[in-house]
């Protein structure tokens, strides 16, 4: 009687959950309607950003004489126009992987020591230097640089060349050292260390209590709860925070073209002076060209903005996969 009462005066029912009355489900639609505008201008704004550098890279890539995919050299401003993304594509790649190969450990290692292993009165400060670490300006690390760690750089580079020479990328480079590729990698490491540690972090410490105190009951040290516990639960995030990492160190423009000495040269040999990225060679050179070395700029973003949207849907699908199999395992 009482609800059938209740529901013949128009009252909520006392099986509805609360918030799900009709103001709850007008709060639910305009949600989901935001949302949905939210998703659909974000892509319109990529959309726009894609047919933007297209239309002001076509002009120039009329003009150019060379395969601009597989040319090395960039001169648009000559009079036969003759520009290609080639060593520009490969010293980005290059200095980019080798700066996560430097980061990620590290920056695991330090999100780890924060939450598993420090004690609160550690962790609390040393959180907040990651996290003002991050917010350091790039111009700032490429400063720091060019007139501080280069001057290092040069006995390491030395010392790498000495003991693994036999790998082609520390090989010989005639006893020159110092602003190079090696160099530009170091310091997209340091950028993009404190961005994967601070993610890394929040995601370490959304792992459920109870799966570690699961483990510790079956016996498992430290670094076995880690191992059984934490990274498996963690891994999708652990991806996308360092495919994040990686997106900053493609893009990262200023630092890098003060670091590099400019060429157009391809080689595995990264301790040697020179080499050379995307951004940084838009950074130096969109001043100085006219409109058809402004649009070869611009078309050589274009490949940037693809190697770039290439990575996160690849990073999307390794989180999509990770996910999926730690649920199925749970």
């Amino acid at each position: 009687m009482t609800d059938a009462a209740a529901l013949a005066g128009g009252g909520p029912s006392p099986l509805e959950a609360p918030g799900q009355g009709a103001s709850g489900r007008l709060g639910d639609r305009l949600f989901r309607g935001l949302s949905g505008a939210a998703g659909i201008t974000l892509l319109v704004i990529i959309g726009g950003i894609g047919v933007f550098l297209v239309a002001q890279a076509l002009p120039a890539l009329r003009h150019d004489t060379t395969s601009f995919l597989t040319t090395r050299q960039f001169l648009p401003e000559a009079d036969a126009p003759a520009f290609g993304v080639a060593a520009l594509a490969f010293g980005t790649v290059l200095s980019s992987f080798l700066a996560l190969l430097m980061a990620v450990p590290v920056a695991l290692g330090v999100a780890l020591f924060i939450t598993q292993v420090a004690p609160r009165r550690v962790a609390g400060p040393l959180g907040a230097l990651v996290d003002l670490l991050a917010a350091v300006p790039s111009v700032v690390y490429g400063l720091w640089g060019v007139a501080y760690l280069n001057a290092k750089i040069v006995p390491v580079s030395s010392a790498l060349h000495s003991a693994l020479g036999w790998i082609p990328l520390f090989g010989d480079t005639g006893g020159r050292y110092g602003r190079s590729l090696f160099l530009a990698a170091v310091v997209l490491a340091i950028m993009i260390l404190p961005i994967v540690a601070a993610l890394s972090r929040e995601i370490f410490l959304q792992v459920p209590s109870g799966n570690r105190e699961a483990a510790y009951a079956l016996g498992a040290t430290r670094w076995e709860m880690i191992r059984t516990a934490v990274l498996p639960f963690s891994r999708p995030g652990i991806t996308a925070a360092v495919m994040l990492g990686l997106g900053r160190a493609l893009g990262e423009t200023i630092a890098v073209a003060l670091v590099l000495l400019s060429n157009f040269e391809i080689s595995a040999k990264v301790l040697g002076p020179g080499g050379n990225t995307i951004a940084a060679n838009i950074a130096t050179k969109f001043g100085e060209y006219g409109p058809t070395g402004r649009g070869a700029l611009i078309a050589s973003g274009l490949v940037l903005f693809a190697i770039t949207f290439l990575v996160n849907l690849i990073a999307r699908g390794i989180v999509y996969r990770s996910a999926r199999r730690f649920g199925a395992a749970a």
